[in-house]
């Protein structure tokens, strides 16, 4: 279990090097997830300290949302504030992400159709 966290934290570490001195617009972790992630796809498999890492963590997900939730409530005059400029956006968000999505499936879709 120690050696999968120590990958997890290795990769974070790598990626907040590159998000420091190469790509500052990109967050860290973010980067270091998608290093490890393409490092497992050339690999092809997870060991299992990995795996038993991951699967604590996602076991225990919802904790995540506190920190979240305390700051709703400590900066709800500012969001009650701006409730429609917030509404606004995420309602714009939510109908491109669906959009794109939707694009980008049926370009998939005619790209495997083609492929066949």
């Amino acid at each position: 279990m120690i050696s999968g966290l120590v990958q997890i934290l290795l990769w974070q570490g790598l990626g907040e090097l590159v998000s420091h001195f190469v790509l500052p617009i990109i967050p860290g972790p973010v980067l270091g997830l998608i290093f490890l992630l393409v490092f497992l796809i050339i690999k092809g498999n997870v060991n299992t300290s990995l795996a038993s890492v991951s699967d604590a963590f996602s076991q225990h997900l919802g904790v995540l949302f506190v920190p979240a939730a305390v700051g709703v409530i400590l900066f709800l005059p500012q969001l009650k504030a701006n409730a429609l400029a917030i509404s606004a956006a995420l309602l714009i968000s939510v109908v491109l992400t669906i959009a794109v999505t939707a694009v980008l499936l049926r370009w998939l879709a005619r790209k495997d159709s083609h492929e066949s």
